[in-house]
């Protein structure tokens, strides 16, 4: 049937050829499949909330298997059973099942029973417009907290796929629930973005409470007393240089890591013996601070650099290898202060000796 069909040009389907034949002609040798006696003219419609009214031809629809040979049912049979017997009023789902609904349609409607309301949704697809898959990124949502993401900005990157609410790019789920409404799900496919994903991530772990981002730095290893302190004091550095939960993990650890500290190999070249007799002569300095503040700080490194006619980077550079083990950070003057005074001591005199 199916080689005929494509000889012809024709979809390929059951051409119908046992539908009205005396059951006693069948072969006995053969255990037969149980089909549905599908109508075969006018057309079947569909009142779908989001894609409106859609209509198929009946001549389109062949008669389709209910029960297999061996007495199991298809899934066409068993999903209008299994919605029936469980109440469901709205099958809400991806518009790869509508061909699926205009079949289910019948069934219903030969048994006799209420069908639900039908709402095809557009699929997601991934950034090069091909149905997503895994290398897209199409993962269970483990994966995403796995990567960092947090449930909110998930929830609300989703909801902005295929959904809007004017301009509002931030949208609570208080909202949402307020605000949703099926019938104004677009129609057409939309495109996972992660540098958006990313983007709303980063604005959601930018307006978390303390506790929380600490508890998910922390993950299985809570953050001990004196470190938690300090990265509560550079948690708002740290906060807006990340869009994950992993990346404002691995920028936290120089607050978290325990003296002496592992300088790696590009900061240790910062180091010299000029860069580190500077170092000497700064701790001093710092040490006497009657308040030990960002402001004080900064003035006192910067009368520090007046004094011994140098340029900034000749003090920053070290003592942001000497404190932090590697050649980035947050600003240097908000790390000398997040570190708190014994622990920013401790870690130059580490470096210095």
């Amino acid at each position: 049937m199916r080689e005929t069909a494509r000889a012809e040009g024709r979809s390929p389907r059951y051409d119908g050829r046992w539908r009205d034949r005396d059951a006693a002609d069948a072969p006995k040798d053969v255990p037969p499949v149980i089909r549905f006696q599908a109508p075969l003219d006018g057309e079947t419609v569909i009142g779908d909330l989001v894609q409106g009214e859609v209509r198929v031809e009946n001549t389109q629809l062949d008669d389709m298997i209910l029960l297999r040979a061996d007495g199991t049912p298809t899934y066409m049979l068993s999903v209008v059973v299994d919605d029936h017997d469980m109440g469901i009023t709205h099958a809400i789902r991806g518009d790869d099942h509508l061909t699926n609904a205009f079949r289910q349609t019948q069934l219903f409607g030969a048994l006799g029973w209420e069908m639900p309301v039908y709402a095809h949704i557009p699929l997601i697809h991934g950034p090069d417009g091909t149905k997503m898959s895994k290398r897209h990124g199409a993962l269970g949502v483990e994966a995403y907290r796995d990567m960092g993401y947090l449930p909110e900005a998930l929830l609300n990157y989703l909801m902005r796929l295929g959904w809007s609410h004017g301009d509002d790019e931030i949208i609570s789920l208080d909202q949402a629930i307020e605000w949703f409404d099926i019938a104004d799900v677009n129609k057409g496919a939309a495109r996972f973005d992660f540098d958006k994903l990313g983007a709303l991530n980063g604005h959601y772990i930018n307006t978390a409470d303390d506790e929380r981002l600490i508890s998910l730095i922390g993950g299985e290893s809570p953050v001990g007393e004196g470190a938690k302190e300090r990265l509560k004091k550079g948690l708002p550095g740290l906060r807006d240089r990340a869009k994950t939960i992993s990346e404002l993990t691995e920028k936290a650890s120089l607050y978290i890591i325990n003296r002496p500290i592992e300088i790696d190999a590009k900061a240790g070249k910062l180091l010299t013996p000029e860069a580190l007799d500077i170092l000497n002569k700064l701790t001093p300095r710092l040490s006497a601070l009657p308040e030990w503040n960002e402001e004080s700080i900064e003035a006192e490194i910067r009368a520090f650099i007046e004094d011994q006619e140098l340029k900034l980077g000749n003090v920053a550079q070290p003592l942001r290898a000497a404190l932090c083990g590697t050649t980035t950070s947050p600003g240097i003057f908000e790390v000398v202060y997040a570190l708190g005074r014994e622990e920013a001591l401790g870690r130059l005199a580490d470096a210095i000796n």
